[in-house]
């Protein structure tokens, strides 16, 4: 495995690709809240994190890498070097489990490092969906700060 900047021509393989890892996270979610609040907070994931991913690959100012395995993109890493932070970070299903998520962020953090960040911050939920997330960062030396959000239906 390569980790390389990524390509204009990497783009539809990473938003598929991070659809089916993101797919447990919601599925997690939808458990965590119920029907009716996930309902109202995601009424179409996969249409709004597929635009999300692709606008984070197009955004200027985001940087992303790429996981290569024989040349295909097998996960991704977005970071935002003025905000410190690993903004988003997939991989592929099929290639989870081998180290590829800890590669990714220890790369992400050696970039913010040389930026001379002193901070570096990633964000990753709560809900068990999460669970490989949160030890990838925990591995990589992050502190946990445990926060929490409430949600109500107002229905009418």
């Amino acid at each position: 495995m390569v980790i390389r900047p990524l390509t204009a021509d990497d783009i539809g393989t990473v938003v598929e690709f991070s659809l089916r890892a993101w797919a447990p996270v919601f599925a997690s979610f939808r458990a965590a809240l119920g029907v009716p609040i996930y309902t109202a907070l995601f009424p179409d994931w996969e249409s709004t994190q597929a635009r999300a991913v692709e606008d984070v690959c197009r955004d200027d100012a985001t940087a992303v890498w790429v996981a290569d395995q024989q040349d295909r993109a097998v996960g991704f890493v977005a970071i935002r070097v003025g905000d410190g932070e690993i903004h988003m970070l997939a991989v592929d299903p099929d290639h989870q489990r081998q180290g590829i998520g800890s590669a990714l962020t220890s790369f992400a953090v050696d970039r913010l490092r040389e930026a001379g960040v002193t901070l570096a911050v990633v964000g990753t939920g709560g809900d068990p969906g999460h669970a490989p997330a949160r030890r990838t960062y925990e591995r990589a030396g992050f502190t946990a700060f445990p926060q929490v959000q409430y949600y109500k239906r107002l229905d009418r």
